[in-house]
């Protein structure tokens, strides 16, 4: 990977780690008063304005508006739209830490997966990555029978669809821009979400949602366009990797917000994954 390839990809990751954390503080100040469909459906419906609005004024976009590949944008979709919805559900139930630590057993699926259907390479230094990543996982969970609870069991459902979803955008940017990607993943949910919802939900909408409401959709927005770029940057096996950082920020997150427990073993598990980052991207920058 070139140099200033492996910069970008760590700049866009870090962008779409501040993003998801911003939605998952987002989604915990809203879970009161909407339902996972409602908030996801506001997402959506934000998302295709935004983008509307930018293809308007912007003519080199609307390419974007007509996709080359529209039955992987409709199947990965389908897959995102279950996998967020599990996921936006699962941060009501559990705490934060928890809810984004069972979804990083992700990075080793797509490991797996992205060697025979992407023909990516499992170097060294990812594969080390991937697995003190998982480690550390393994740590801060500490699985158990606690943890073997409905909420739990959905989690790695959500992260095994995470892992396909992943894979299939990294295909679609060999073809598709980060803008067709965007906005079809928000036109082709927001109707799923719609579908769930059962009531004029806009009309419980207060002053004191407004900050929320627009960290969801700034946040979900974001989110999605920082992790895109890095994909169009960088191997899947090497931009996962990266994602592990999520957990300590978060939880650091869910420490200050919410009082929720910072014990050692997120320390411990922390490390972990962040000596297996660092020891990937001086093997990637050494052989750039």
């Amino acid at each position: 990977m070139p140099h200033r390839n492996l910069l970008a990809v760590v700049a866009w990751m870090s962008g779409a780690l501040l993003a998801f954390s911003a939605t998952a503080v987002a989604v915990r100040a809203l879970a009161p008063a909407f339902s996972v469909f409602e908030m996801l459906a506001i997402r959506n419906l934000a998302g295709v304005a935004i983008l509307l609005a930018l293809a308007g004024i912007k003519s080199g976009l609307r390419p974007g508006l007509k996709p080359r590949r529209f039955l992987l944008h409709l199947a990965r979709n389908v897959l995102h739209f279950a996998g967020t919805d599990g996921w936006t559900f699962g941060l009501t139930l559990l705490p934060l830490a928890t809810v984004f630590a069972l979804e990083f057993t992700a990075p080793a699926w797509v490991a797996l997966l992205a060697i025979p259907l992407l023909q990516e390479q499992m170097t060294w230094g990812r594969f080390v990555a991937v697995v003190l990543g998982f480690a550390g996982v393994l740590v801060i969970l500490r699985p158990g029978v606690e943890t073997l609870q409905p909420a739990s069991i959905l989690m790695l459902g959500v992260a095994f669809s995470f892992a396909l979803v992943a894979i299939m955008t990294k295909r679609l940017t060999r073809t598709e821009s980060t803008f067709s990607i965007l906005f079809f993943m928000n036109l082709l949910q927001l109707p799923m979400n719609l579908a769930g919802v059962g009531r004029a939900f806009w009309l419980s909408i207060e002053p004191a949602h407004v900050l929320p409401l627009a960290g969801l959709c700034a946040g979900g927005l974001l989110s999605h366009y920082c992790l895109t770029n890095a994909y169009r940057r960088g191997d899947a096996t090497m931009v996962v990797p990266l994602d592990f950082m999520r957990i300590p920020l978060i939880a650091f997150v869910g420490w200050q917000l919410y009082g929720e427990p910072l014990d050692p073993y997120v320390f411990l598990g922390s490390a972990c994954i962040v000596i297996g980052l660092l020891y990937n991207l001086n093997r990637e920058a050494k052989s750039s």
